[in-house]
């Protein structure tokens, strides 16, 4: 009689087989580099207007990437740009 083995597969074990098999893979990775802000609406909007002034859109290729409105008015952004401007 042979063995039986179990092919029951809960979904636990599904996601850590699937999480492993995704950690062990080396992520392209881009030449922008990203920071993130959650800031009251007013002072959100100064920090991008900051921003651009000092990393320019035509020279940094700079830009907000996302946004959402945080619970009690408060605006979560990220900003994409270059390094540098060569």
């Amino acid at each position: 009689m042979r063995p039986v083995l179990s092919t029951i597969r809960r979904p636990a074990d599904v996601a850590h087989r699937s999480a492993k098999s995704l950690a062990g893979r080396a992520r392209p990775r881009d030449a922008f580099r990203r920071e993130t802000f959650a800031l009251p609406r007013e002072a959100a909007r100064e920090k991008a207007r900051e921003m651009f002034v000092r990393f320019p859109k035509a020279a940094y290729m700079t830009e907000i990437e996302s946004w959402r409105v945080l619970p009690g008015d408060r605006i979560e952004f990220t900003v994409r740009r270059l390094p540098s401007a060569d």
